[in-house]
């Protein structure tokens, strides 16, 4: 009976031991993927953050040039105004013709200028606009290869 005892209690022993390694195993991989999920959570967080801020910088950008284009529209009006005026009260048809060409070199002078200062403005707010998105791939990659090592 000594050795059925014996045995019994080894194959007891070697039980407990399994369950606790399984235990501890668990235990392990449970703590894991809450450390991942967190960290997953952590980026989505700064990736809402960095949206918030991009669209903000959008918005502030967007509002510049309504206003850039407002103000050049208003000028282009009062300036097509003021050249008819003075185009209708010319003295002669070479004084009007006059008139005329120097208004169209004017116009299309600050035409040019403002799509120079729009493109620049655009390009400025797009930069702006992505600067707080640029390292979410890269932050992405880093989450993905921290939770493979681990």
């Amino acid at each position: 009976m000594s050795k059925a005892k014996t045995a019994a209690e080894k194959t007891s022993a070697a039980a407990g031991t399994t369950f606790l390694n399984g235990a501890d195993a668990l235990k392990a991989g449970f703590e894991k993927a809450v450390k991942s999920y967190d960290t997953v959570l952590g980026y989505g967080k700064d990736t809402a953050e960095a949206c918030m801020k991009s669209a903000t910088v959008a918005g502030k950008g967007i509002e510049s040039l309504n206003s850039e284009l407002y103000s050049y529209s208003k000028d282009a009006i009062e300036e097509s105004i003021a050249a008819g005026k003075a185009i209708l009260g010319s003295k002669s048809i070479h004084e009007a013709f006059e008139l005329q060409t120097d208004y169209a070199k004017s116009a299309f002078e600050s035409y040019v200028g403002e799509l120079t200062k729009f493109s620049d403005l655009l390009t400025s707010t797009t930069k702006s606009s992505f600067a707080p998105l640029q390292g979410r791939v890269q932050a992405w990659v880093e989450v993905v290869q921290s939770a493979r090592a681990a």
